[in-house]
């Protein structure tokens, strides 16, 4: 039995599949050039084959945009002009075929790095994921395909990417990993995709084997391998009784968010694509608040051009009817990278050159995505925020370029909603305590917790070591929200969560007493949330908060709501 963070609510049996992505040390080796030739003939044909069979796989879930990778990878491996100089230097140096492939790959990655159009510099990325599967092929080395899992399986890794997130199928039931913490983006794409997921949990993927029994009690944080015949029984039983609890919740999806002494809040939903819309309403979700279009362009071996991003915004705001959605603009940095896209070496790229700092050093991004925002704005009711703002001055920049292609737009005849809000995140202290000023200049404040508390208490969030760091309750963090949503009131603005701490059980009554207007967490917790809402009164919870307010340490606060909600 192993212990981890418990991620992604559930409980999952099944057998483990090791994501284990192949390492190897290239050595150059006298050979006979026409072995090498037919060897690496044939590695390429599968390599071909391999992308193809990835493509048909993945056709069954993504979008045509987000399979414009494979094409390019497909594009790729059929160049005629990698395959001649890979050939040529087997031929003239006499070389084994894996020494040339990746010579000639590193020399193509840098010079294509090294050109000023945008266009060619993102193929280096396509280099490199192509010539990575072709070197394994050329030394029978397997990498694993995700989409291909056949059948119920707990994925077990080191970590889980973005992109490998995507390509988890029907048959992903969850999944461990020995890094993360609970707001790693493992963690949230695990939410999204409503599977249990476990992380933080050192040790698991030495400790298990292919096709092992696992228990995933991603409830407690549990990993479990090779389980006795009473451990199944008994978590089989835990699992129905959580899948019943869920069931029963589904009563209160129509219901309204009002607490006892008939006070209103909005309970709404984080997404990272349009396909995510259906869960936020099947789940009783009020609005949107939280559209993370970063992962249009993660998914993508491009920039999204304006129309491809019109045409996810106009989806997601269709879908929503009429209801709220608030789209975070780009937020890339930090862990999150694109594959087109060379970030500088950082020594703390989470505090470095991202989100709204590129966009405003990058505007011809930020002007694309304002401008496809902007034109799907009268499909539904938008709001657009700007992560990661520390100065009055960001945000000021950030709005006026959002002016700027408004008018544009109206002056081309194109129809914009006659009123959209533009808000910003508050996840940097700096930002919470001078909220106030803010609040003269946005429409409204959405509180990142996550990054908030990591950078309020100095701690990676992404580190398992400092992970007890991570506490939503502790006094500090509460006063810095009590702080914004203060702020937002003074002007008659409206402030609303979108971190983790938002569907917290034990967060949501003291958040409910400091007078937060939106909650807005990962579909599967909403219903949980309003239960919870519906039986608490505003007036005895502004008490609760002023209390907590007053303690010392997170276990403190944590005893005090605990004592009054049970």
């Amino acid at each position: 039995m192993l212990k981890g963070i418990a991620a992604s609510a559930g409980i999952a049996i099944a057998k483990v599949y090791k994501l284990e992505t192949p390492s190897f040390e290239i050595v150059k080796t006298e050979a006979t050039p026409a072995e090498e030739v037919a060897k690496f003939n044939d590695a390429l044909e599968k390599t071909k084959s391999d992308i193809e069979g990835i493509k048909e796989r993945a056709a069954k879930r993504l979008a045509p945009e987000e399979l414009a990778v494979f094409d390019a990878h497909l594009m790729m491996a059929g160049d005629p002009e990698l395959a001649s100089q890979i050939i040529s230097m087997i031929e003239n140096d006499k070389v084994n075929a894996e020494f040339a492939t990746n010579e000639v790959a590193n020399m193509m990655v840098a010079m294509f790095e090294s050109m000023d159009n945008e266009y060619f510099k993102e193929r280096a990325a396509d280099v490199k994921d192509v010539t990575f599967r072709l070197k394994c092929n050329l030394l029978g080395l397997t990498i694993p395909d995700l989409s291909a899992i056949n059948e119920d399986s707990v994925i077990i890794a080191h970590d889980l990417t973005p992109s490998d997130t995507a390509q988890l199928n029907e048959y992903a039931k969850g999944f461990a990993t020995n890094i993360g913490g609970k707001t790693s983006h493992s963690a949230i794409m695990a939410n999204s995709l409503e599977i249990p997921a476990v992380v933080g949990c050192s040790g698991v993927l030495d400790a298990a084997s292919n096709g092992d029994t696992v228990i995933l009690d991603a409830l407690d944080g549990v990993v479990i391998l090779n389980p006795t015949a009473e451990e199944i029984k008994e978590y089989e039983g835990k699992r129905a009784a959580y899948m019943e609890e869920k069931e029963a919740l589904k009563v209160l999806k129509d219901a309204k968010s009002i607490t006892t002494d008939g006070h209103e809040v909005e309970l709404a939903g984080n997404i990272g694509t349009p396909d995510d819309v259906d869960g936020v309403l099947n789940n009783g979700g009020e609005g949107i608040g939280l559209y993370r279009t970063e992962f249009l362009y993660m998914h993508s071996d491009h920039f999204p051009t304006e129309d491809e991003q019109f045409e996810a915004y106009k989806a997601v705001l269709e879908g929503m009817g009429g209801r709220r959605v608030v789209v975070r603009t780009l937020d890339i940095g930090g862990d999150k990278k694109l594959p087109y896209f060379t970030f500088d070496p950082e020594m703390n790229p989470f505090l470095g050159y991202r989100a709204i700092r590129l966009c405003l050093d990058r505007k011809e991004i930020f002007r694309t995505q304002l401008r496809a925002l902007i034109r799907a704005s009268v499909y539904g009711r938008l709001c657009i925020m700007f992560p990661m703002i520390a100065t009055v001055d960001e945000f000021r920049q950030g709005k006026a370029i959002f002016e700027e292609e408004r008018e544009k737009l109206i002056a081309e005849g194109v129809k914009v909603a006659d009123k959209i809000e533009v808000g910003m995140m508050v996840e940097i202290p700096a930002a919470a305590v001078n909220a106030d000023n803010f609040a003269k200049e946005a429409d409204f404040f959405s509180i990142g917790t996550n990054d908030l508390i990591q950078y309020s208490m100095a701690a990676d969030r992404m580190n398992e070591k400092v992970s007890y760091l991570y506490q939503p309750y502790n006094p500090s963090i509460l006063r810095l929200i009590k702080m914004t949503i203060d702020g937002a009131h003074k002007e008659g603005k409206w402030a609303g969560m979108c971190g983790a701490m938002a569907g917290e059980e034990y967060a949501v009554p003291v958040l409910l007493g400091l007078g937060l207007d939106e909650f807005s967490m990962s579909a599967t917790q909403i219903l949980k949330a309003r239960k919870m809402v519906t039986n608490l009164s505003k007036k005895e919870m502004e008490g609760l908060a002023e209390e907590a307010l007053k303690q010392a340490t997170a276990e403190d606060v944590l005893a005090l709501v605990k004592k009054a909600v049970e």
